[in-house]
């Protein structure tokens, strides 16, 4: 009987253990593929916030990999950028200064976005997962674009209007194209739950 019980404890133990190591694989993996989006960057003559895929990139590991998992990558993310590995966008000069610049905002959204499109993806997902991802892209959208907004006009003391036209407006019609995509992707690769989309 102690025997069985010692075995049974050992099993769970191997397979938390299994499960944490996939856990961080994730995370790590998940930080490399915010680098590959983050290079992917198109500058704009009019704005000092680049053409990038990184939202898109927020918006697929928050869908995919679940709030929390999603947050943990784009922390680690950060803190990569922030130690001077060259994982943020090359249109800006790297390190804790993009963390500062005009583009910080948006930055540092990301863990708090994906950890909200996450979490509102997973508790709408039983009804229709098409609808929560798609509620979870949305909110993902509005956090980063608020805060990259709000951060940029503390940083260049414009009015409202130029901070609209510098820092969202030009993003909107690329963003909804992302936010198909990031929600087609999940789609694609989460499993599907007991009530189908």
């Amino acid at each position: 009987m102690a025997q069985a019980l010692a075995g049974r404890t050992d099993h769970k133990v191997e397979n938390f253990g299994r499960l944490r190591a996939l856990d961080a694989a994730l995370v790590v993996g998940s930080s490399l593929l915010m680098a590959v989006c983050a290079h992917i960057s198109i500058p704009l003559w009019f704005t000092p916030v680049p053409i990038t895929l990184q939202t898109f990139g927020v918006m697929f590991l928050a869908l995919s990999l679940g709030g929390w998992r999603a947050s943990a990558a784009l922390v680690l993310y950060l803190l990569e950028g922030a130690s001077g590995l060259p994982v943020f966008s090359p249109h800006g000069p790297g390190g804790v200064a993009q963390l500062l610049g005009p583009t910080g905002g948006y930055l540092m959204s990301y863990p708090f976005a994906a950890l909200v499109a996450g979490l509102i993806a997973d508790r709408f997902s039983r009804r229709s997962r098409i609808i929560a991802f798609s509620l979870g892209a949305v909110a993902c959208s509005v956090l980063v674009f608020a805060s990259g907004a709000l951060w940029l006009a503390t940083l260049i003391h414009k009015p409202a209007s130029t901070i609209l036209a510098i820092a969202v407006l030009p993003f909107i019609p690329g963003e909804v194209l992302k936010s198909i995509a990031a929600v087609a992707a999940a789609v694609g690769v989460t499993p599907r739950s007991k009530t189908s989309a």
